[in-house]
């Protein structure tokens, strides 16, 4: 998570969130942050970013026996995301009660319809990466930017 806490550093003008995909032995094969400002992409997620260069390290988008350690718990599009490159688990810091979808608003990586379901572990360093992204948001709204951002994982 320190790896993750690390990425979202980097996340610039967006909300800081990171990702790392780390292989079967522990060994990191990815690391990204939210990129949704910098690439004017909606799907430039931390989760998807990470998820998509471990494929390519790889060679296969099958990630089974990956972990996927993320800042915040990853929303819908995430974990979906998650679960078709078919990691091993999915672990998160903060729990994002608006976005949330491994537990706190859905629970779709736990869902008996999905055909792969990933161990999912949330709150780990949560205080810690829940802090990073009440801050940035709470600097945000203060500013009064126009484009500000208004809670969770997939503002405006």
């Amino acid at each position: 998570m320190r790896l993750a806490l690390e990425a979202a550093q980097a996340a610039a003008d967006d909300i800081p969130v990171g990702a790392v995909v780390l292989d079967v032995n522990g060994r990191l094969l990815a690391r990204a942050c939210n990129r949704r400002q910098a690439l004017q992409d909606p799907t430039a997620h931390a989760e998807v970013l990470a998820l998509r260069q471990a494929a390519a390290a790889l060679g296969t988008w099958r990630l089974t026996g990956c972990t996927l350690a993320v800042t915040l718990e990853p929303c819908p599009m995430c974990a979906g995301a998650a679960a078709l490159a078919r990691v091993d688990r999915v672990v998160f810091g903060a729990w994002n009660e608006e976005y949330g979808a491994c537990g706190s608003r859905w629970d779709i990586l736990r869902d008996r319809r999905m055909a792969h379901r990933p161990e999912v572990v949330g709150g780990v360093l949560g205080v810690e990466c829940g802090t990073l992204v009440r801050e940035f948001l709470q600097a945000r709204r203060d500013s009064d930017d126009p484009a500000r951002v208004t809670g969770g994982h997939e503002e405006d």
